[in-house]
This record gives structure tokens, C-alpha cells and sequence, in this order.
């Protein structure tokens, strides 16, 4: 408090005020904090504490200037079908865009797309899981499959375990994934599929309807998926001077944090608790 020598009235700086609000949302998200914390840390109420944050005004605009950029793109889910659409740059660390969902649509990601177009950013690359609508909304772009989710997507068709020769080969061949180079990954690929072409023909006929389908049909869908992805999977290596990350690690590292963080608020209303993605969202040292 300040004190007028002329007329005695009480002040206070309100530049003061605003930095005593940043400080308590910087402890309040990036420092776990709770009400509890804070009130106590100030010596004030609990309150006192929510009416401070409630006042800020977080904008969800990222202070990076319009460049060519590399995008990781994914969606992560909090529960249900609700979450968040993120377009992230990996060799900046940045989140360029993002928009809370509910379902994984390729609309968004076309607006997503709009949205950096129209404010200067070029994408040069793109890195996804995979997903065929997601493709489609970058056509024209370099695109790079994850090989984290390849992997995954083998995993879920074969297991972790398999136990025909067949399947433990071709998880043989997908391990090396991330070692080698386009070509000798097709050749691996198309030595896999010379061998076991007959045996991924088998037939099995069903004694209830008298329809036959194919009796490894789990190894003919995870084969197929590689076949399919094969073009996206080395596009990293095509264009080295754009440093392309071969995963989505940097945007999946980033939601186990978001996750993180506001697990720690669990309860908030839904204007409190969008406040607070948006500043982890921006990251540390953006208002």
C-alpha cells in the first residue's frame, strides 16, 4: 500500500496486482499449488485465491511468428469422446494450434490446416498416426507415419506373444523398423510375403452358413497395414534438412503432461479447468 502525502489516501500499484495474479497462476498450474496452498502462502482465503485466478484473462494465441514448419497432429481423449486436437511443431517445442473435441474427426484437422495457413505458417511436413481421413486432409504435404503407432497397430493384430511361425517373423521384421532404411525394409517386407504367401491364402470353411474365410486373416490385416503405410514410413528419411521426427513422441510426451497437470485440479468447472489448458497449452512463459 502507498500513502499520498498531500491528501493521505491509501493506493496500490496496479501493475503490483497484475503480477501477484500471474504468480499465482504460474504457482497454481506449473507448480501443482492448490486454493489451500496459495491462501495460506498469502495469507489470504481460499476465496480470495479463486476470485484472483478468476479474473485473469488468458489468450489462446501463441507468440510465434509465421515460418515454414514441421507438425506433429494427434488427439488425445480425458474421457468419453471428449478431448483435444493438437497441431504441435517438434523442433520448437511449440503449440501452434489446438481445439477441444468431442471424437476424432478429420474436419478438425482441416481446420486446424486453415487456421495455420491463414496466419503465415507453412506446414512442410506432417507426422500422424496414420489415420486415412487425417492423410487425406494433408494431401499434397509430405507425411510421415508414426512408427510408434505402427508398431502398436502390428501389436494389436499379431500380440506381443504370437504364437505361429508367421507372426513372430513378420514382428521380427517390424522391430527393425526404426533402424533401417526404405528399401531394405521392402525387402525384408516382400522376402516375409514370398514365404508365407500360401500359407496367408489359407481358407477355413464354416460348418454352420458353408462360407469359407481366410483362417489367418489377423496376419493377412496386420501385413496389410504395413503395405499400406510403407509410402509414410521413411518419408523422415526423404527430407533430412526438414528434421522430421519418425514419431508423435513429442505431442504424446506433451499430453501425459497435460494429463498430469490437470489431474492435480480434478473437480473444476468447465471455465476454470479450459483456463488452465490453455496456459499449459501455450506453455511456460506465454500470457
Amino acid at each position: 500500500m502507498y500513502k499520498c502525502g498531500h491528501c493521505s489516501k491509501y493506493f496500490q500499484n496496479k501493475r503490483r496486482q497484475e503480477h501477484i495474479k500471474s504468480d499465482l497462476l504460474f504457482q497454481y498450474v506449473w507448480q501443482r499449488q492448490t486454493y489451500s496452498d496459495l491462501a495460506q502462502k498469502y495469507g489470504k482465503s481460499d476465496k480470495w485465491v479463486k476470485k484472483r485466478l478468476d479474473e485473469i484473462e488468458v489468450k489462446p494465441i501463441v507468440t510465434l511468428r509465421p515460418q515454414p514448419i514441421v507438425a506433429v497432429v494427434d488427439t488425445t481423449f480425458f474421457s468419453g469422446q471428449h478431448g483435444v486436437t493438437v497441431f504441435r511443431e517438434p523442433n520448437k517445442k511449440k503449440n501452434l494450434w489446438w481445439q477441444e473435441v468431442v471424437g476424432e474427426k478429420a474436419e478438425v484437422y482441416h481446420k486446424g490446416r486453415e487456421a495455420l495457413e491463414n496466419n503465415g505458417f507453412t506446414p512442410q511436413a506432417v507426422v500422424s498416426d496414420g489415420r486415412q481421413g487425417v492423410r487425406r486432409v494433408f494431401e499434397g504435404i509430405p507425411t510421415q507415419m508414426c512408427h510408434f503407432h505402427q508398431k502398436q497397430i502390428t501389436n494389436r493384430y499379431l500380440t506381443t506373444r504370437p504364437k505361429l511361425q508367421a507372426s513372430k517373423e513378420l514382428r521380427a521384421v517390424v522391430s527393425t523398423l526404426s533402424q533401417t532404411n526404405e528399401i531394405d525394409f521392402t525387402t525384408a517386407l516382400d522376402a516375409w510375403h514370398e514365404k508365407w504367401k500360401e500359407f496367408l491364402k489359407e481358407k477355413t470353411t464354416s460348418p454352420e452358413t458353408g462360407r469359407w474365410y481366410h483362417t489367418h486373416k489377423r496376419v493377412r490385416s496386420a501385413y496389410r497395414s504395413l503395405r499400406t503405410n510403407l509410402p509414410d514410413l521413411f518419408t523422415y528419411q526423404k527430407y533430412l534438412e526438414l528434421k522430421i521426427p519418425n514419431t508423435t513422441n513429442s505431442l504424446d510426451g506433451f499430453f501425459n503432461r497435460l494429463k498430469s497437470l490437470l489431474n492435480v485440479h480434478r473437480g473444476l468447472n468447465s471455465k476454470r479447468r479450459r483456463k488452465v489448458m490453455v496456459v499449459i497449452l501455450k506453455g511456460k512463459g506465454q500470457k
